[in-house]
């Protein structure tokens, strides 16, 4: 069984979502499902991201769900319940990589410092997140930090789309990227997930051709 770090791999795009209605979970499933990507990252920016990540994982066992933005550890117990396969967290939070860790829940917390990956090499981690990558210097910056820490690998999210996802992805250091571009809170919105699929397998095919 491949390990989630794999898979995301395999993927070079995690699509990053944001549910304002549960019901939009399972018709957004299966537009990705269908258009190459069976992973998502679901926010927990919402009160209709418990029962978005509980009603995929149900429907569509065959796909990787996580959370996202996850900001307590009540949020961990949460999504975890509702069949959360990982977790992610915009800043390093101690308590809740932490208590990912003791209870073996995979977890990517963002970091953006050398003092931020000291704390998740002290950790065992090897994966990090790096979120808002443009905001804070992008491909450059991840670069400059992956140098002296060479035993991380990087998931940058903010600011990611078809423009510079090839860029990122052709960097060693990048295991993948967030993106939202191919989900747009107004495409759900309005139930457009016939372009969402289209979107989808124009990123899932960027990927695959930068990496190939």
């Amino acid at each position: 069984m491949r390990t989630i770090e794999e898979q995301f791999y395999d993927f070079g795009v995690v699509p990053v979502v944001v549910l304002n209605r549960a019901e939009d979970a399972l018709p957004l499933a299966d537009a990705l499902t269908k258009g190459g990507l069976p992973c998502a990252e679901v926010t927990f920016r919402t009160e209709a991201a418990g029962e978005a990540i509980r009603l995929m994982c149900e429907k569509y066992p065959e796909m990787l769900i996580g959370a996202g933005t996850v900001l307590t550890t009540e949020q961990v117990e949460r999504a975890v319940r509702a069949g959360a396969k990982f977790i992610v967290s915009p800043g390093f939070d101690a308590e809740i990589v932490d208590y990912c860790l003791e209870r073996e829940i995979p977890v990517f917390p963002g970091c953006i410092t050398p003092s931020e990956l000291a704390q998740a090499v002290k950790r065992g981690l090897k994966v990090v997140k790096f979120f808002p990558a443009e905001q804070v210097g992008g491909l450059a910056m991840i670069k400059a930090m992956a140098a002296p820490y060479t035993m991380l690998r990087f998931m940058p999210t903010g600011g990611i789309s078809e423009r510079n996802l090839g860029a990122y992805l052709k960097f060693p250091k990048i295991l993948c990227c967030g993106g939202s571009w191919m989900v747009k809170g107004s495409l759900i919105e309005k139930g457009n997930f016939e372009k969402i699929k289209e979107l989808t397998k124009e990123a899932a095919a960027l990927a695959k051709q930068t990496r190939s």
